[in-house]
Order: structure tokens, then sequence, then C-alpha cells
């Protein structure tokens, strides 16, 4: 959203997309607006559960299945896929309370599984002995027992973190006021799924979630009782969300699609959001320059269409015209770090050695407010090559090189960035730190090998 940003970061659009480690190497989808409307939902969720907004994160990433999840820490990790399925911004509230529930209960998947890792390794051990004493069908009988114990251990203590955080997310909306009727809505919508893959409903001893109906019936009577059931979302939330929502659908989806969903005839402001990806993505520019144009006509003041309207025109090949919308949208949006980079990219995309030291400045203050935006740093880079300071462009080329996982080349930027950077300096200490965790990084991946 600038996620391929929705910054991709390295090239498309409103929409930025990052690979990342803690959730498998599934794209992380970035855009400013749909951040803050993530943070603005789930804010009264996190204090409810006695968390800090300021450590928690909600994080969209590129998946079209319908899922939401945790990887230990304070982050939850929600699938576009749960976006587009999602009927109101009130479900989306249910799920992300659920997934709360795992980050206060400590639940890390497969961290720690109850006791059935330290039975599998026993049965394997036990079956290699059989083998080795002769009865090599005796230790595949055991071998095959130890791995049935292992796995109904392993869901039944998962069934049990489940309900633990059904429990806990009902809890939070009812101490947040907010309407519990998204959650029960949201395990409906699963149970459908359930009914038409002809799921059976009368036992989840082989599954890792409790049966969906299960999960509505115990949830009912607590939330029907809580002090914000019925109560109706704010209207200004839920158009935001209908917003976000057909800007992922435009980015995500197959552009005839969408133009199938929002028709020309749909004159709202998530159809042009919409249609306007899709044109862009789909390569007809006018057609997209004139769904922007729509937007900033309706209000000239909003940062997110006047950043849509700079970025079509800067990846359309007119980064000079990209330069006033851009500008406008990063003052309009208090220097949002994402707008701000593109805005930064523009600058240098002219060509223009007079926009280098703006540039500059806009780059450095968007990198000091969110320092894991490896294309902010990428851009960075290029201003800092093209004004010949090589030590720095060297430090911004570690940077980005440490946050996406390539300690290689991390190693040798920073190296080089030590070598060049007055000693003692912040940048000088920085560099240091980061030749030292890629090293570390270097040698326990050589250890791994060995």
């Amino acid at each position: 959203m600038p996620m391929k940003r929705f910054a991709m970061l390295l090239a498309c659009l409103c929409l930025v997309g990052l690979a990342i480690r803690p959730a498998a190497a599934q794209t992380v989808l970035r855009d400013a607006e749909t951040e803050a409307l993530l943070a603005d939902i789930s804010r009264p969720i996190i204090e409810a559960a006695g968390l800090s907004p300021e450590n928690v994160h909600v994080v969209l990433l590129q998946d079209g299945s319908i899922n939401a999840f945790v990887a230990g820490g304070q982050t939850v990790y929600i699938h576009s896929g749960l976006i587009d399925a999602a009927d109101n911004l009130n479900e989306v509230q249910g799920v992300i309370a659920h997934e709360l529930g795992h980050v206060v209960g400590g639940h890390v998947p497969l961290a720690n599984s109850g006791g059935a890792g330290t039975i599998s390794i026993l049965s394997l051990v036990l079956g290699a002995a059989a083998v080795a004493a002769g009865s090599p069908e005796a230790g595949t009988g055991i071998l095959m027992a130890g791995q049935r114990a292992a796995l109904g251990k392993y869901l039944a203590f998962s069934r049990t973190q489940e309900s633990q955080a059904d429990a806990a997310g009902a809890r939070f909306l009812n101490t947040a006021g907010i309407n519990g009727a998204g959650m029960i809505d949201f395990f409906k919508k699963l149970q459908n799924m359930e009914y038409r893959l002809a799921i059976p409903q009368d036992n989840s001893f082989n599954r890792t979630h409790p049966l969906s109906g299960e999960r509505i019936a115990h949830l009912e009577d607590t939330l029907h009782n809580g002090p914000g059931w019925q109560k109706p979302t704010d209207p200004a939330l839920e158009e935001r969300f209908r917003r976000v929502q057909a800007k992922l659908r435009g980015y995500v989806d197959d552009p005839q699609q969408t133009l199938r969903q929002y028709p020309l005839s749909d004159q709202s402001v998530e159809a042009h959001y919409a249609r306007a990806y899709a044109y862009h993505l789909s390569g007809y520019p006018q057609q997209a320059a004139s769904e922007t144009a729509a937007l900033v006509a309706a209000d000239p003041d909003d940062p997110y269409f006047l950043e849509l309207q700079g970025q079509i025109m800067l990846e359309g090949g007119d980064p000079l015209g990209a330069i006033e919308p851009l500008r406008r949208a990063t003052e309009l949006s208090n220097n949002h770090p994402l707008i701000a980079t593109t805005y930064g990219h523009a600058l240098i995309a002219t060509d223009d050695p007079k926009y280098l030291p703006e540039a500059e400045q806009v780059l450095r203050l968007a990198v000091a407010r969110d320092k894991e935006n490896p294309f902010a740093w990428y851009q960075l880079g290029m201003v800092y090559e093209r004004t010949g300071d090589q030590a720095r462009a060297a430090l911004a080329t570690a940077e980005r090189a440490s946050m996406t996982g390539d300690p290689g080349l991390a190693a040798i930027s920073a190296r080089a960035a030590v070598a060049g950077l007055e000693e003692n300096t912040p940048e000088w200490l920085r560099a240091q730190d980061i030749l030292l965790i890629s090293q570390n990084a270097l040698e326990d991946r050589e250890r791994r090998r060995n």
C-alpha cells in the first residue's frame, strides 16, 4: 500500500511490499493511511489489554487467505484476505482482540507445545532403539504411535490457547466498550467455510482450533452482556475502513476483477481509489490520473489523495510533476515517513542536483522516524552517492542490508563507513554496531552450516 508500497518498497504505487523473516518471508504491505487506521482501531483494545500502544504493532501481509496470527512479541499480523473478506471494521477489531489475547497470554506458536515436542523426540529415540535391536516393525509402530501422541497433545494444547485467546479478546472488547458483534460475525464466517468444506461439526479433536460453533456459543453470553453490545461503529472510522479496503483490493486483486467490483457508475471515494490502482497497475496512466484527479477535487487537503496523485505521476515518468502533490502530502501528514520517502524519491528522480539538499533533509527525517524502512535508506544512500559522500552512502547501505537480512553486504558496507567517518561520532558508532551485529550473524550462519 506505498503497500509494492501500498514507496513498492521498491516501486509500485502507494502500496510497498517487503519480505520479512518473522512472518515466514511473507510480504508486508505498508501504507500510511492503512497503518493510521489499524493503529486507531486497535488502540482502545490494546489499552484494555493492559498493553502500551507504542509497543504493539498491527502489520498487514499480502496473503489472500482469511487469517491473522502472532509470532511472539507484540506484533499482530493480519492477512490481506481477511481485510478483503470483512464486512465491516468491527469484524477486524474482533480479530485483533483475539490475537491480542494470544499476546497477553504469551502464546508463541511451536515454541511451547505443551510437552508435545518431548513426546515426539522420545518416540524417535525408542523407535531407533527397536530398529537397532532387529525389530523394524516394532520400531515403526513406536514411531507412528509416538507421533500420533505428540500430535494429539499439541492439538489439545493449541485448542486451549485458542479458547483462552477468545475469552481474553471478548474481555478486551467489553472493557474498551467496543461492540463484540464483529467477533461473533467473523466466527460465523469461518463456520460457513467449515460447512462448505464439509468439516465435521461434532468433534474438534483433530483440529488446532475449536469448532467455530463452539467458539460462538462460548462467546455469545459474554459479549451480549458487554457495555458495547450493538453499539454502532463510528461512521468516520467505517468510512476510513472502506477506503483502505478498496485501496487494498485495487492493489492486490486482478485489475479486471477490481473494475467489475467498482464500475464507473460508482462515483464513491472508495471506487475512485480502487480504480486508480487497477488502471495504474494495468498500464492505463490517463485513466489512473483521472481517478486521482477526482479524489483531489473532492478534497484538495487530503494527504492520502495527494500522495496517490504524486506517486502515479512519479511512477508514470513525471517526477517533476509529482513534487508538488507529494510535498503537500508530506506537509499535511506531518511528515509521515512513508509519504516523505516517496517525496524524497521524486526529488531524486528529477536528476536535478538542485533538489538533492531537500531530498537529504526529507529522507533523514524519514529514517529518523521510521528506521525500519529500507526503501528510505536506499534513497538516502543515493543522495549521498550523488553528492560524493561515500562514507554515509556506505552507512545507508549497511542500514538497509541489516534490516533486509543481508549480513554480508551489511558487514562490507559498515566496514567502509567506519573507515570513512569521523571516529566517535554517532554515525561512526552506529556503523560499528552494524559491523559487530552482521559479523556475529555471519559467524552464526557458518556454525549452522558446519
